[in-house]
């Protein structure tokens, strides 16, 4: 593996990480589209940037352009506050508004410049290598490398301090304000680390894979977990592994980095979406199905606490009395065999001592309308085991 291939992995991996730390955050407060207006948007803080400097490298186009970003956030915010849209809405009138009047200034003012559309909108990650930083004349390493590697170090910086009013107002902004902490201060803080993360990586990965790795990551950790430190951590780690993984799938596919490392965290998101253990679909799914089970159980039982008549408590006769289809009596039955609630002589259920106490203490739960009524009993009798 040649120092380019692997500058190439690091410049990713470090935007990955430096996107899913605002990223998690905007995906908790249902702004994960501001990242997309914001990367767009920027486009008149960089083109009023070169204009006022003639350098592509000066820092003031990342300033210029981080404050744009804000503004894109503060105009958004303004509209919304109207009541006569909603935000998506108001997203989707600011940014255009912007990333339009950013197009016209590159077409009219700078044709006779390396400044074109392409360049600045579309970041290729195969050439940030070849783009050096050099000081005295010294080859320091790769200018993407830095810029994101700073950006990153005072995001992690500016999260180790102030993660606990981060996390209360997101959460609670009005608790966050009744102990002191200003949550309109915190959130444009949000917004302006955001924006300046997106100006950072802009240059480097492009406009569509920024979005990309700042929502994926965060929006896949989300299907995992609650806690917000470990959303964190897998925010990061999802990033990195598509950063990676990405660029060999481009590389095996003589295919476009970016487009490769989106593909990977649409991959990623579509598992996890799958079959994450507690939100997954396949998950929800087969829980749902056993708690059918388990209240068709209960219904069972009840029914035959209720009635003595042998005839109503044959094993034929719950598809009848019931209406149940012959396959949900049998696992009906079964499980109720299986969890020694009943027991069967010549076809005639009956209920052991367990299942009595069982269908006693569930109407005793029922009827005080206790929540986790099905989940306390299965503890308390070892049901549903194996």
């Amino acid at each position: 593996m040649t120092s380019i291939q692997v500058e190439i992995q690091l410049i990713a991996a470090l935007v990955a990480i430096a996107c899913a730390i605002p990223g998690t955050f905007l995906v908790l407060r249902k702004m994960a589209m501001i990242s997309d207006a914001i990367s767009h948007s920027i486009l008149p803080g960089i083109v009023l940037g070169f204009f006022i400097t003639q350098d592509l490298n000066s820092p003031l186009l990342i300033l210029l352009a981080a404050l744009t970003g804000v503004i894109t956030v503060v105009m958004v915010e303004f509209i919304q506050k109207t009541g006569l849209v909603k935000a998506d809405t108001a997203i989707g009138l600011v940014f255009p508004a912007l990333f339009s009047i950013g197009v016209i200034l590159i077409a009219k003012n700078a044709n006779d410049v390396h400044l074109d559309i392409d360049a600045v909108l579309l970041g290729e990650l195969a050439f940030a290598p070849f783009d050096r930083l050099e000081v005295g004349g010294t080859d320091i390493g790769a200018k993407s490398l830095w810029v994101i590697g700073t950006i990153l170090l005072i995001s992690i910086t500016l999260l180790i301090l102030f993660f606990k009013e981060l996390k209360l107002s997101t959460f609670d902004k009005g608790l966050a304000a009744t102990l002191g902490f200003s949550p309109i201060i915190l959130h444009y803080g949000l917004m302006t680390v955001s924006s300046v993360t997106i100006v950072g990586a802009f240059d480097a990965v492009g406009a569509v894979l920024v979005v990309a790795l700042v929502i994926a990551p965060a929006a896949t950790a989300y299907l995992l977990t609650n806690n917000l430190k470990k959303m964190l951590v897998l925010a990061c780690f999802f990033g990195v592994i598509a950063a990676i993984g990405g660029y060999w799938m481009a590389n095996l596919l003589d295919a476009s980095i970016a487009g490769s490392m989106t593909t990977v965290l649409g991959i990623l998101f579509l598992l996890v979406y799958l079959f994450a253990p507690r939100q997954g679909v396949f998950s929800v799914y087969f829980r749902e199905r056993q708690q059918r089970k388990e209240v068709s159980l209960l219904v069972f039982l009840l029914h035959l606490q209720n009635h003595s008549d042998p005839k109503e408590r044959h094993v034929n006769h719950l598809q009848d009395h019931i209406n149940w289809q012959k396959v949900q009596a049998k696992t009906v039955l079964d499980l109720a065999k299986k969890n020694n609630l009943i027991e069967v002589d010549h076809q005639i259920a009956s209920l052991t001592p367990k299942g009595e106490e069982f269908t006693q203490e569930a109407l005793r739960y029922i009827t005080t309308n206790k929540e986790t009524a099905i989940e306390e009993l299965k503890t308390k009798f070892f049901l549903f085991r194996g």
